[in-house]
């Protein structure tokens, strides 16, 4: 059973909670957010393509390679219903997992999420994408932070050891220009977003300073969204016991 996607399985539950870390991250990223869960929680915490231990798989980049790529690495291992979690480029992941295969995704929640809105912040995103150390990868994660943030010094640790893998600072470049075209990324059709019927929750923070948050403005009116004034861009990472409340309700 190798689909070529590096996953971590921890903890139990009748229907798993997969986890999908935004640009640049790992499963690492979700490791606060999954201590706050519990052991009673499965968790599947994914590198997405061109990540960290999925650095390899082929054709890394568009969100749509990294939902079909999920969805057949949850099919080898005989799980045909889960709860789905992405944070910033996660979060369009999943919501494309959702659109490709709805019988398989029991809820959505999207922290941040990509394609709800064309603008980017494509030079905080190129700068993080090129950042080659300690110091530099804290800035820009700093900048991605709100103000009030105290950003854990695992995660520049964490961040820093993911790119001395050979190849993978060239990937990051390279799935950056992808994510990013003339200061636009892809927008998930409003339509298809409408179409969605099953229970999703979107989360966003008033400083986010990659996404904006009036892309809330183009969530479905159906979707519960939770909105934070104080915090940033990294929610996993600013407050892992209130995102870890919110996958609570939305796994009931």
């Amino acid at each position: 059973m190798t689909t070529g996607l590096f996953v971590e399985d921890s903890g139990e539950g009748a229907i798993p909670l997969v986890l999908l870390h935004g640009f640049g991250g790992s499963h690492l990223d979700w490791r606060e957010v999954q201590q706050a869960l519990g052991e009673f929680v499965r968790c599947l915490s994914y590198d997405l393509p061109g990540h960290g231990g999925s650095l390899d798989y082929p054709d890394a980049g568009p969100a749509a390679t990294a939902a079909r790529a999920v969805l057949d690495d949850l099919q080898a291992r005989g799980i045909s219903r889960v709860h789905v979690a992405g944070h910033s480029f996660g979060g369009a992941v999943a919501v494309l997992m959702a659109l490709t295969k709805p019988e398989s995704v029991a809820s959505l929640t999207l922290l941040a999420p990509g394609g709800f809105g064309e603008e980017i912040n494509s030079a905080l995103l190129a700068e993080f994408a090129a950042a080659d150390d300690e110091a530099a990868l804290g800035r820009c994660l700093r900048l991605m932070s709100g103000f009030e943030a105290e950003l854990p010094d695992q995660l520049v640790k964490a961040a820093s050891a993911l790119r001395q893998k050979p190849g993978q600072a060239e990937k990051l470049r390279e799935i950056a220009s992808v994510l990013s075209k003339d200061g636009k990324q892809g927008r998930l059709p409003p339509h298809k977003l409408s179409s969605l019927d099953l229970p999703v929750r979107v989360v966003w923070g008033d400083l986010d300073t990659v996404l904006p948050v009036r892309h809330l403005d183009n969530v479905p009116p159906h979707f519960a969204v939770h909105r934070y004034r104080t915090l940033g861009h990294m929610l996993p990472h600013e407050a892992p016991a209130e995102m870890a409340r919110i996958l609570r309700y939305s796994m009931g």
